[in-house]
């Protein structure tokens, strides 16, 4: 039998008790409707483990034996998803000792969308911010269509400085629709998450981004913000973010230092 007949035919889905070396369990399983390469199913549990914090920075993961024996794979399997999860930046291995989640620059996995503060948490940082404006007003035409709004509608803007541990990596501006979530206006965004408030306050799940990225240099006004000098470069992310409907649910500008931020896509022909 094969490795995708093995998979098709177990039930219920694997489930593993534990993926930690002697602390508390989580549990990993198969998604029945994936399709995709069994290396590639590994990859995506243990990723959602690690972007979720469950597996935190420094954690050593399961022994390739380990993986074969829990998943019912091959050798050959576990290696091709651990190496994937390498290219991520998501894990390192250490010779003679095994695969450890990394704390290299924050870099997001292909294809996913994630918040700032999850990238973070995966890593085992510490994410806050210095919030520079938090304010409602009117929305621009631009602003609007980009949004599908009506112009002069009440946006909620928000302009942080983002920090791990301590140390600013982005500055981040963003705005939301008001009416897609009131409760933004109060919110402490010196420690919150935007997306986690618009997914507790407003059931309002961004699932979809449309992003492009730009090299340029820090300026005048973002270099002090970042400590970097004017001519130092960053990285410049113009991005739309969409719910399950395609509704619009954010338009933002995030400005990264460049040594502290890796972008991540996957291309295929």
């Amino acid at each position: 039998m094969n490795a995708r007949a093995r998979k098709t035919t177990q039930s219920p889905p694997v489930s593993v008790d534990s993926n930690r070396v002697g602390q508390t369990s989580i549990d990993l399983r198969f998604d029945v409707d994936n399709n995709a390469p069994l290396y590639r199913q590994v990859h995506d549990v243990l990723a959602k483990q690690i972007t979720s914090g469950s597996l935190t920075a420094g954690e050593q993961l399961l022994s390739e034996r380990q993986l074969c024996e829990r998943f019912g794979i091959s050798r050959v399997t576990a290696r091709r998803a651990l190496i994937a999860l390498e290219d991520d930046g998501l894990i390192g291995a250490a010779p003679g000792r095994g695969w450890f989640v990394s704390d290299g620059p924050l870099s997001e996995p292909p294809n996913v969308l994630l918040s700032f503060t999850s990238l973070a948490r995966a890593r085992g940082l510490e994410p806050t911010a210095r919030v520079l404006c938090q304010r409602v007003r009117p929305a621009s035409l631009d602003e609007a269509d980009e949004l599908s709004i009506a112009p002069g509608a009440e946006l909620f803007e928000l302009e942080r400085v983002r920090l791990l541990d301590g140390l600013p990596v982005a500055v981040d501006n963003c705005v939301v629709a008001l009416y897609r979530c009131p409760s933004l206006r109060d919110a402490d965004f010196t420690v919150a998450s935007l997306y986690e408030v618009l997914r507790s306050d407003a059931s309002v799940s961004p699932t979809r981004a449309e992003c492009t990225l730009e090299a340029t240099s820090a300026g005048p006004s973002i270099g002090p913000l970042l400590d970097l000098r004017p001519d130092e470069p960053v990285l410049v992310s113009r991005q739309t973010a969409y719910d399950h409907n395609g509704v619009p649910v954010e338009t933002s500008r995030i400005v990264y230092r460049g040594d502290r931020y890796r972008f991540r896509t996957t291309l295929t022909a």
